[in-house]
């Protein structure tokens, strides 16, 4: 076994294969301030005993004992019903000592069958051997799944232990891209979520890891460019790390002091314990409120209301003023329009009635006596043609017509 490998499994939590047998209780073993994990199997004893295989469709819930989710430090994933589920996670300095029991609930997509397992964690303190110094890698071409496997996290810490050259070397925490606020990548090339993995040691940072902070690698990123770094070679070859992103975190350089605590900022000043209004508080009436509220509405209404009906009803001109400003002669033009449109809109409504006056002739155009109308009352006007043909016709003057030169024929 390599070095590398020796080193992860003494890092790393050993695989516990889960079953899903109902209220079935497990108690494992974690450390704090450093990886841990704990597999979520879809197959129980019975099943990998016999060699078989269930291919249903499983999903896994996983929440804290009495409450909804999980602790903040803890984080599960698995990514299709067909596969395994994994919690993983560094616990915290407030959970060293007490038991943290993780309900695990299976649900058979196929058979809708449901099992409860609980899980027990039992936190230990790993401060014993502190680590000061840590950098956390964001890894371009790993999913958070693949890089939990022991095989490929051992290849990481050992090629970092290459680079750094560290007595003790330990995985502190694994975060996925998408919950540090990456998109999820196009299912196109195989590309891959990316992963930040922070590693902790008990020496300073390398050379190599300090040349990040360069001013020419710091322009370089800057620039959304690669930097020039002398042991990514070291990497390349398996891990696709984005150097602009590498933090360097020396824990020895951070001195606590306490802030004094300016107020006037959004902060109320301390006015010691708070106090309830009494129970004993008058009802106030809200009558002469209300009465106030629709009262002056009210009142600005009608008075608009009535300013609006003087202008519009007592502020009126009149015929007889528009007639006096008008001239004669327009007066009768408009009279006459009026005249005509009404004997128009009276045809309209019937046909049968005789023609108006303005259409008939009144005189002979010659002898000037007087002619009759050219159709009597029940004529049917309605098939007349607009225009009529050149016949001779009653009461209709013959004009005589030139003939050949010489002569003149009645």
């Amino acid at each position: 076994m390599s070095p590398a490998a020796l080193s992860s499994s003494t890092l790393l939590l050993t695989a516990i294969l889960l079953s899903c047998a109902d209220g079935k209780t497990e108690s494992v073993y974690w450390k704090n301030k450093q990886l841990n994990l704990h597999v979520i199997s879809r197959l129980n004893p019975a099943e990998k005993k016999n060699g078989e295989l269930s291919n249903d469709p499983i999903t896994f819930n996983t929440n804290l004992m009495g409450y909804p989710d999980r602790p903040g430090w803890l984080r599960y994933i698995q990514r299709t019903p067909y596969s395994d589920g994994v919690l993983y996670g560094s616990p915290t300095f407030e959970s060293v000592g007490k038991p943290t029991v993780i309900e695990i609930t299976a649900y058979n997509r196929r058979t809708f069958e449901t099992a409860r397992h609980n899980l027990i964690l039992n936190i230990m303190s790993a401060e014993d051997f502190p680590l000061p110094y840590q950098a956390e890698f964001f890894i371009k071409n790993m999913n958070v799944e693949e890089m939990l496997a022991s095989e490929i996290l051992g290849d990481f810490l050992g090629a970092v232990k290459n680079v750094w050259q560290p007595e003790r070397l330990n995985a502190i925490n694994i975060t996925s891209a998408l919950d540090r606020g990456g998109r999820v990548p196009l299912p196109i090339n195989d590309m891959k979520e990316g992963v930040y993995v922070m590693v902790g040691a008990d020496v300073p940072f390398s050379s190599c890891l300090k040349e990040v902070e360069n001013p020419q690698n710091q322009l370089r990123c800057s620039q959304e460019m690669e930097p020039a770094i002398s042991c990514d070679k070291k990497f390349r070859a398996q891990f696709n790390i984005d150097w602009c992103k590498i933090s360097l975190v020396d824990k020895t350089k951070q001195v606590l002091f306490a802030q004094e605590v300016v107020h006037g900022e959004g902060i109320l000043p301390d006015a010691g314990e708070y106090r309830p209004p009494s129970e004993a508080l008058k009802s106030r009436d809200y009558y002469a409120d209300f009465l106030i509220t629709l009262a002056v509405p009210s009142a600005v209404a009608i008075v608009l209301f009535a300013i609006l009906g003087y202008i519009m009803c007592c502020r009126r001109e009149g015929m007889e003023k528009r007639n006096m400003q008008t001239p004669d002669i327009q007066l009768v033009h408009h009279s006459a329009i009026q005249k005509s449109t009404k004997e128009l809109r009276d045809m309209s409504n019937n046909r049968e009635i005789a023609w108006p006056l303005s259409t008939l002739p009144v005189f002979h155009p010659v002898t000037g006596e007087m002619v009759p109308p050219l159709h009597t009352d029940n004529y049917d006007n309605t098939n007349m043609p607009l225009m009529q043909t050149q016949q001779t016709m009653p009461h209709q003057t013959q004009i005589p017509q030139q003939q050949n030169a010489g002569k003149w024929y009645p």
